[in-house]
């Protein structure tokens, strides 16, 4: 996560949508870096709502716009499926290595997720709250010069990014069926990443 102050806005960190290469390009220009522990990097909206938003509304009365970048659905869950194929997650519960992508997309479909499969959710992440804390600016994974574009306006910087954290390359084929399985049983998280420009 990061914050800049002056201009009002936090830049919340959504797992898997290239965030991180954005947090070193401004890690020098942003007033908090939140690089670790995962769970605060990537706060979602509920956590940053429960603690950060009130350190700066109670300690200097200010409410900041709150960004986030949203992948295809079915990539990101590509992504994480990549991920977990790393070398080092060799012999890991939560490595994908033995899993189909077809099984892994079935298995996240589960009420209860195996370990594999258990990675979250975009449109829990980005969830507006009882007291409207929500995103005020959503960005398509897929359209980063509308991304960088808006950075570099709104921070008055150029940005110079350098890929990192990038999961293994490899073709991925998800069965037709599983496919339209995945989006009735999703609807919600397509309707959010169609609403995005």
């Amino acid at each position: 996560m990061l914050v800049f102050f002056k201009e009002r806005l936090a830049f919340l960190s959504v797992p898997k949508t290239g965030t991180t290469a954005y947090e070193t390009a401004l890690a020098p220009r942003a007033d908090m870096v939140i690089s670790e522990p995962p769970m605060l990097k990537h706060a979602p909206v509920y956590r940053y709502n429960r603690f950060i938003r009130p350190m700066f509304l109670k300690v200097c009365d200010t409410e900041l716009e709150l960004m986030a970048v949203m992948r295809e659905p079915i990539s990101w869950l590509g992504s994480w499926y990549r991920y977990r194929q790393r070398p080092f997650m060799q012999g890991k519960p939560n490595a994908t290595f033995d899993v189909s992508f077809d099984e892994f997309i079935l298995a996240y479909m589960k009420g209860k997720k195996p370990g594999f499969a258990d990675v979250g959710s975009q449109l829990n992440f980005m969830a507006a709250q009882p007291n409207g804390t929500g995103i005020t600016h959503y960005f398509r994974y897929e359209n980063q010069d509308r991304l960088k574009g808006f950075l570099e306006q709104r921070l008055d910087v150029t940005l110079d990014l350098k890929q990192e954290n990038v999961s293994p390359q490899m073709d991925l084929h998800l069965s037709p069926e599983i496919e339209q399985r995945f989006k009735r049983k999703f609807a919600d998280e397509f309707s959010l990443y169609d609403s995005i420009k």
